[in-house]
């Protein structure tokens, strides 16, 4: 397993990350570290390696962007000095694209997507033991669809940035395509956005394989 003892792990994202965190800092007692795939992956650290500490803090926020990501940076990342990092972005960059298209000041462009998290991974990389870049998804088994066609895109952004800082890369859509061979996507989320525990799990399941960990 990559994570060293004493680790501090900070996972940041969207509602997706976020899964009900506690505030201001997703870390501590009763469900602080959400409902989702970050308090999953905090159990399977405590439950398979007790012996090493990482301490794990859910910063998702919901309805997040990448622009987002960037405003709050300095006090939800680089104040918290993680020694890893989590970075799970995009949905609501695609999302706004299409559930609001004539409100286009809260789209953000492949381009701006592209510039601002390479930006942020530039700033912090090099403070990091390590980083893990998860790209963003569309529970949709249809390549043509027009949203799951655009979040392609922006995951490939996110593969590419991901190869140029040396990061683990985790293929969050290629982890549910692995499903969705077998189970309609109402079975997972309704909104084919916001999953319910099997997708969490599925989440959580591409992290820990990217970290060392086969479950």
């Amino acid at each position: 397993m990559r994570i060293v003892s004493r680790s501090r792990l900070v996972m940041i994202g969207d509602s997706v990350t976020d899964a009900e965190r506690a505030r201001p800092v997703g870390e501590g007692l009763f469900g602080a570290t959400g409902k989702g795939y970050v308090s999953l992956v905090d159990a399977c650290l405590q439950a398979r390696h007790p012996e090493r500490g990482i301490r794990v803090i859910n910063m998702g926020s919901s309805g997040n962007t990448v622009r987002d990501l960037r405003d709050r940076w300095a006090t939800d990342v680089l104040a918290l000095e993680p020694d890893w990092l989590s970075i799970m972005i995009g949905i609501n960059d695609v999302w706004r694209q299409f559930d609001l298209p004539r409100q286009t000041e809260t789209h953000v462009s492949p381009d701006v997507y592209a510039e601002t998290l390479e930006a942020l991974v530039r700033e912090t990389r090099p403070v990091l033991k390590n980083l893990v870049l998860m790209t963003p998804f569309f529970i949709e088994p249809c390549r043509r669809d027009p949203m799951r066609a655009q979040m392609d895109r922006y995951g490939k952004i996110v593969r590419d940035i991901a190869r140029r800082h040396d990061a683990l890369f985790v293929d969050t859509q290629a982890a549910f395509d692995q499903v969705l061979a077998h189970l309609p996507t109402a079975s997972i989320a309704w909104d084919r956005v916001h999953p319910n525990m099997t997708g969490h799990w599925i989440l959580a399941r591409a992290f820990l394989a990217a970290v060392g960990i086969r479950i």
